[in-house]
């Protein structure tokens, strides 16, 4: 489920046979002296089980794991010395080691810790690794020079390697409690998990893996859109993670051991990925996990001052723009998720929105941020609109007149970099001048001169999703509006700029589906009263950026966004604005489709006649009543039921265009 930015890989442990050179200099990976290449052919994965065969010491390795503890069993070749590297000077991308430890606690336990910097600036964790065989020597570095091993080693950069005598199986299992607090934390995961049954916690692994992917069935002769479907449902669910540890403890952003006391403290919130459709997925299939996140994000408030923009392990890395953690919050809120603080909550949205950083004083001062004071003006100025408007509603929520009132203002303060000669959001200057030139495939991947966050014009102009019916109004109306939508996925696909992101990518004209600002969009034409246009732009998403092969997907996964849209496009719905607790129907991919909801309820999507040519909905009915809008309300799914859509080849000349079939718009609400 990986980000644009690699991290982890904190605690590396490596079969080897025989004594390997834990010194020397370190070009690339290729030099670690334990690398070993492996081959596809003798590789497995599912959902809890990693299985591989290491050909450079002829060890077959199967991974498994727990809610807090990696599982390792290695099988040896029968001769040779069989032995186990750790490195916890292994780094990947920005990743620096500062401070290591390991220790030899007793025959068949190591302990420690490993410190770093990087991405995150203050990165820790605590582990205890047991062995299920004695450990006999051990051979130590520290920063790639030999070093005598005395029971500890400690230093930068620490490497291990310890050898076991073999016994007749070959066979070794290592298992290994995690915790960002401690180490005693880190025992306290071991605990939980007494005995060396592999097997049985590979099975429950399967056995939780299955029950969270069995939240939804979907009914296909086809094989490998089944497949997607399930991996897309697979990957959307490894992010956020656990983060306190079975004491209930955790290194707090600030640098403090904290303990979450009543829930579990989730950390890795790749926000401006996740808002957009990973979250509110989160709020179907996972229910039971969301008050826990809510009350994470508001932990990392009382411990940093502000919510979280990118949270990674106890850290605040300020990656990317918005402060998205807003809308997740008011989302949950409106869904009936509020097992934690409304008034901290507010308090900590309002904090975000009131900061002089990150270009919001800039948008108080001017209402849109000028090009000429911070980079990624136009992304920075349209999402900080959608984010104000989140907090308007959860201020009207809590009966905050005022506050209402003035974040409403601030969310319609889009328009002002709306140049109607171009029809595209433009960067301005502070004196109210346009930013020239302009192209809009241009694309800069500096942020202190680009005017949009990896993309440009054609991808970014389209972001107010609390307000389509007034970028409608903007284009002139509805006709206009659908043109410049159809020019968008005809146009080439040209991306200029000596340093053009490149995040733009699964490019369909100048739409962009491997990058998020894209994944909203083609559901903008059922607010202008052209549902089948959507129907056909999705399918062919669906069918060009997604598949089985290694490059199934067109772009980073980004903690399960990327695979989220396909989750809910493939069911036939989406939340182009999470926060208002609508979906949008779009052209579902499967002929009968059931979510599982709290209670023992279910709520069914029928797709009658659904094929690849009948793609486009010709009559709706919800729990048998006729359905003539082109949305569902969170309340209407969650309370269970039957969606029936009937399915035809050709465009229906009526259905879902009128505009009183449209989903809400802030304009349209005016």
């Amino acid at each position: 489920s990986g980000t644009g930015i690699g991290d982890l890989c904190d605690i590396l442990l490596m079969p080897t046979v025989g004594e390997v050179a834990l010194d020397g200099q370190i070009k690339s990976r290729d030099d670690y002296p334990y690398a070993s290449p492996f081959s596809h052919a003798r590789e497995q994965a599912s959902p809890g089980y990693y299985e591989v065969f290491l050909e450079k010491p002829g060890v077959e390795v199967d991974l498994t794991a727990t809610a807090h503890t990696g599982w390792h069993r290695y099988r040896f070749p029968e001769t040779g010395d069989p032995s186990v590297v750790i490195d916890l000077g292994f780094a990947i991308n920005w990743d620096k080691p500062t401070e290591a430890m390991v220790r030899l606690e007793n025959e068949t336990t190591l302990v420690g810790y490993r410190h770093s910097t990087g991405w995150a600036k203050d990165q820790r964790l605590f582990f205890v690794a047991e062995f299920s065989r004695p450990i006999g020597r051990v051979v130590a570095a520290i920063n790639r020079e030999m070093q005598p091993f005395a029971g500890e080693v400690a230093g930068e950069a620490v490497a291990v390697q310890c050898f076991v005598a073999p016994d007749a199986s070959r066979e070794l299992l290592v298992k290994v409690g995690l915790s960002s607090a401690s180490v005693e934390g880190a025992r306290a995961a071991l605990a939980a998990q007494p005995g060396w049954d592999f097997d049985a916690v590979q099975a429950a692994a399967a056995a939780e893996w299955e029950a969270a992917l069995g939240t939804i069935r979907v009914e296909t002769d086809d094989a490998d859109l089944r497949k997607t479907f399930y991996t897309a449902l697979y990957h959307s669910q490894l992010a956020p993670v656990r983060f306190s540890d079975p004491m209930g403890q955790y290194k707090g952003v600030d640098g403090e051991v904290k303990t979450a006391t009543g829930y579990t403290r989730y950390d890795i919130f790749s926000l401006w990925d996740t808002f957009r459709a990973a979250n509110p997925l989160f709020t179907l299939t996972q229910p039971e996990r969301v008050n826990d996140m809510i009350r994470s994000m508001l932990a990392h408030y009382e411990e940093y001052g502000l919510l979280p923009v990118w949270a990674l392990l106890g850290n605040e890395t300020n990656t990317m723009t918005g402060y998205h953690a807003i809308p997740v919050i008011v989302e949950a809120y409106h869904k009936g998720f509020r097992d934690w603080d409304a008034e901290l909550a507010f308090e900590a949205m309002k904090k975000s929105a009131m900061q002089d950083i990150r270009g919001t004083n800039f948008l108080r001062e001017y209402q849109y941020i000028p090009h000429d004071k911070a980079g990624q003006s136009v992304t920075r100025t349209l999402e900080y609109c959608y984010d104000d408007w989140c907090i308007a509603q959860m201020a009207k929520a809590l009966g905050k007149d005022e506050d209402y009132a003035y974040f409403m203002d601030r969310a319609s303060w889009y328009r002002n970099l709306y140049d109607a000669s171009t029809g595209f959001m433009r960067a301005k200057l502070a004196d109210g001048s346009w930013k020239v030139p302009f192209d809009p495939q241009y694309s800069s991947h500096d942020f202190d001169v680009a005017e949009y966050t990896e993309g440009n014009a054609w991808q970014h102009s389209w972001f107010v999703p609390h307000d389509p019916q007034g970028l409608i109004d903007l284009h002139g109306g509805r006709e206009p509006f659908i043109t410049k939508l159809d020019s968008l996925f005809e146009i080439d696909s040209e991306i200029r700029g000596e340093f053009a992101s490149a995040d733009i990518s699964g490019l369909v004209g100048q739409y962009a589906h491997g990058n998020e600002p894209s994944h909203h969009i083609a559901y903008l034409y059922s607010y202008a009263g052209a549902p089948a246009k959507a129907a056909d732009r999705l399918r062919h998403i669906m069918a060009t950026q997604y598949s089985t092969a290694p490059d199934g997907l067109c772009g980073n996964e980004d903690c399960g966004q990327m695979s989220a849209w396909y989750v809910f496009s493939a069911m036939g719905f989406y939340p182009v604005n999470p926060a208002e607790g609508v979906y949008v129907l779009g052209s579902p991919l499967f002929a009968r489709t059931e979510i599982d909801l709290p209670g023992g309820k279910t709520f069914a999507l029928v797709a009658e006649g659904v094929s690849q040519e009948n793609r486009y909905i010709q009559a709706a009915t919800l729990n048998g009543q006729p359905l003539e809008r082109v949305y569902l309300t969170h309340e209407e799914v969650v309370a269970g039921g039957e969606l029936l859509l009937q399915m035809g080849p050709e465009p229906h000349p009526t259905w879902g265009t009128a505009p009183e079939a449209a989903p809400p718009s802030m304009s349209a609400a005016m």
